[in-house]
């Protein structure tokens, strides 16, 4: 069993609250996901977050392939973390935890997904061909995206790996 995490960090010079408000609304997810991927949500996020809560999507991974995908946030302590995990959809295993740290520059934020893909072995095929080029490329329009609405520190990189665990 092949398992890969997704790690990413990036400092927004925004107050920790402002970014709570902002990433703890489930309708929010589509303002920082990528257009080609067809993100829609089907129910779930006409209420502020809260643990057990179901948010169904539509998304579109590859071209010609939709498929639903629902996720249970599974863990919530208001103003500094949040978890969210598949229940349906493309990955054997989807969590993802969601952290927020103030900082005298802004606010950190800090994801880490522990991800599995279906399949076995075309799965692990898959990973380096597909779906590791399209995280990084998912991650990195967010990273975009969240400077485009609220700012950048110039003097500090962000991070953004892939790797097996």
């Amino acid at each position: 069993m092949k398992l890969y995490q997704l790690y990413s960090k990036q400092l927004l010079p925004i107050s920790k609250q402002k970014a709570w408000e902002f990433l703890s609304s489930p309708k929010n997810l589509k303002v920082i996901t990528p257009d080609h991927m067809g993100f829609h949500i089907l129910s779930g996020a006409d209420r502020p977050m809260f643990s057990g809560q179901i948010i169904q999507y539509i998304v579109k991974p590859f071209p010609f392939f939709s498929t639903k995908w629902v996720t249970e946030i599974t863990h919530v302590v208001e103003g500094e973390y949040f978890v969210d995990e598949q229940r349906f959809g493309p990955y054997a295993l989807w969590h993802h935890k969601h952290f927020l740290k103030e900082t005298k520059k802004g606010v950190e934020m800090e994801d880490i997904i522990d991800l599995k893909l279906p399949f076995g072995i075309l799965g692990q095929i898959a990973y380096p061909i597909l779906v590791k080029k399209q995280l990084h490329q998912i991650f990195k329009y967010r990273e975009e995206k969240l400077v485009e609405l609220f700012g950048k520190v110039d003097d500090v990189p962000n991070i953004l790996e892939l790797k097996s665990i």
